[in-house]
């Protein structure tokens, strides 16, 4: 079983990970974040109410910058860590490797430096925070993390929204139900009015989470003391601060007195561990608080504190561990379907792009085959559209009275046909004929038109091919390419379907016809009609219109097997032939231009493998303590 000490140093070694690997809990949901998950005790409280006192005081040395306006302009994660008696203390930052310090006025400077280099000397503030560890034998394993001090208004130099960006920052940490609150608030000043309680109570309503101090006992006016709030707390019932007539807050933890250093003992530079010792004095010899001197000062304070994270850390422990299993499956889902990062090898930059032309191939031709949604609307052109196109010709017209007497009239120029008028008969069919054509022009373009279209539905869903737009976009060009000259050859095939009918007409046909008119009429009537009357000249149009429909429903059935086999069969079979063979004559800069992945996605991929890198290290820490149940 692991000590409660080892549970704290897990804690803070996450920590140290999620701040390394950018996770600093202030992200958009887009990743999971460990921050979040962890326990943390963080440190609220107005200027001046004396926090970086108490912070100095459970430390037990003097590190913390000091000054007016906001001092505090980055959150401090400290980690202390208790080492044997004896031994030197020392502190360490997670951004300066390797680094110890021994000289804690050099640790005030290197705080405001990295302070500085976010922030500028403006009085901006920066949600990412220091690490801090100081390992020293007069501290209790614990974490704090310190905030920037609230304030009500902005000074000169400040931001007007550096109020609203001071609590916007406060609350997002103290609002996670698992953060211990430390809310500091002065004692001598109404307790109500205090800023750290009125936030506290915004995210911690039942008082469960938070710890409340009273800094500057010794400072009250004589004879008021701090009882009432003190001795309440240990009632049976949670303690009830009065905030206002009709309303209260309740702690369930007993607030804790604190007695800072003056302004005259920092000057004078007091030994903090000799400030401790005089605290505990002032408690043990005070007439109002000496009964409680035991659960008085900065050192009982430290301890309460730690005992408490402990408690917290073992109970969500296995919560944190599940969390943790979890997003490791989400971001090794993610990062496989973002991929690996492209390699820099000319070799295997242009295997990578064979590979994703041959994904994308293969997702074309399910679309046409009807693994996927698309190809049933080539169908659906044959069976469809191109039957009502034909039906919608004009050949009505085009083969009235009139048109088909001056067809056949001019036919025969100067001289009349003697039997039968055949070249009338043949300049109706040819000039009928040509209205085949803008229907097989049209089911051509319909499939080039919805080729195209599955083209950019397979890029689209060629996951592996999102992360290169320039190779997206040289491969649509390809295929594009392709389609047209598929789409020249489906139409010179087409027209020559229908030029092809009217090079060579069916003669059986109209064999059959005076067969037909001698059964229907009687060859006396037949052969001695009038060949200028109407009713001939209507029969003639009759004649042609059967012959026309009949070479319509011929090529109804034609042409779909023309583009079929012009377009369709030739796009699944050498859609991409071009494209690989310009591939192949590339070189190795050219195909790194094609595989130059899209931007956001490789920040994606950074992120993720990041936070997995964390999510994964976190595991094996957790994996590594064993803790009772």
């Amino acid at each position: 079983m692991a000590s409660m000490e080892s549970l704290i140093a897990l804690v803070n070694r996450i920590q140290r990970a999620c701040t390394i690997l950018g996770d600093h809990g202030d992200g958009d949901g887009a990743l999971p974040t460990l921050w979040e998950e962890l326990p943390s005790v963080v440190v609220v409280g107005g200027q001046s109410s004396g926090k970086s006192s108490v912070l100095e005081s459970i430390v037990g040395r003097d590190f913390l910058p000091r000054g007016s306006g906001i001092v505090t302009r980055r959150p401090l994660v400290l980690q202390l860590h208790k080492l044997e008696s004896g031994v030197q203390e020392y502190a360490e930052f997670l951004h300066l490797e390797n680094k110890r310090f021994t000289d804690f006025a050099a640790v005030r400077k290197e705080i405001q430096v990295e302070t500085d280099r976010l922030t500028g000397k403006s009085n901006r503030i920066s949600n990412v925070p220091i690490h801090l560890s100081i390992y020293s034998p007069n501290v209790v394993n614990l974490t704090l993390i310190d905030l920037p001090g609230l304030t009500k208004v902005a000074v000169e130099g400040q931001p007007e929204s550096i109020v609203q960006d001071i609590e916007n920052m406060v609350r997002s940490y103290i609002a996670k139900p698992n953060c211990i609150i430390l809310a500091i608030s002065p004692a001598n000043q109404d307790v109500a009015t205090s800023d750290a309680i009125k936030i506290s109570r915004e995210v911690d309503p039942t008082g469960e989470r938070t710890f409340g101090v009273l800094t500057k006992l010794d400072l009250m006016d004589r004879g008021t003391n701090a009882l009432d709030v003190r001795l309440l707390a240990f009632f049976p019932f949670p303690f009830s601060l009065f905030l206002s007539v009709g309303r209260s807050y309740r702690l369930k933890h007993p607030w804790v007195g604190i007695v800072n250093r003056s302004q005259a003992d920092i000057n004078t530079n007091m030994d903090m561990i000799a400030a401790r010792r005089r605290e505990g004095d002032y408690f043990s010899t005070s007439t109002e608080y000496g009964h409680l001197a035991s659960k008085m000062g900065s050192e009982y304070l430290a301890k309460l504190l730690s005992k408490h994270l402990e408690s917290v850390i073992k109970a969500r422990l296995p919560a944190i561990a599940s969390m943790i299993n979890k997003s490791i499956d989400e971001l090794e889902s993610e990062l496989d379907q973002l991929g690996k990062p492209v390699a820099i090898d000319a070799g295997a930059q242009l295997y990578t792009i064979l590979e994703l032309c041959r994904s994308f191939d293969r997702i074309f031709k399910e679309h046409l085959d009807g693994g996927r949604p698309g190809g049933d609307r080539i169908y659906t052109v044959f069976e469809y559209k191109l039957p009502v196109d034909l039906r919608r010709l004009p050949f009505d017209r085009h083969l009235s009275f009139q048109n088909v007497r001056k067809a056949v009239s001019q036919a025969d120029g100067y001289q009349p046909h003697l039997i039968a008028p055949e070249q009338g008969y043949r300049r109706l069919i040819e000039s009928s004929l040509n209205f085949f054509r803008a229907p097989a022009q049209s089911s051509v373009d319909e499939v080039h038109f919805l080729l195209k279209e599955i083209v950019r539905m397979s890029i689209r869903e060629t996951q592996e091919l999102r992360r290169f737009p320039t190779l997206q976009a040289e491969l649509a060009a390809a295929a594009y390419e392709a389609l047209e000259r598929f789409r020249e050859g489906s139409k010179k095939t087409v027209l020559r379907l229908v030029d092809m009918e009217s090079s060579y007409l069916t003669v059986d046909f109209f064999r059959k016809l005076p067969q037909e008119v001698e059964r229907g009429e009687g060859p006396l009537s037949a052969a001695s009609e009038d060949r200028y009357s109407e009713g001939h000249f209507r029969r003639i149009g009759s004649n042609v219109s059967s012959y026309i429909g009949m070479v319509s429903e011929t090529l109804r059935n034609a042409i779909p097997k023309a583009v079929v086999h012009c377009q369709v069969r030739e796009a699944k079979r050498c859609l991409l032939d071009h494209f690989y063979t310009q591939l192949g004559r590339k070189e190795g800069k050219q195909l790194a231009q094609l595989l130059d992945e899209n931007l956001e996605l490789m920040e994606r991929r950074q992120q993720c493998a990041k936070r997995l890198q964390l999510c994964k290290a976190a595991r094996d820490e957790i994996d590594s303590v064993s803790w009772s149940r």
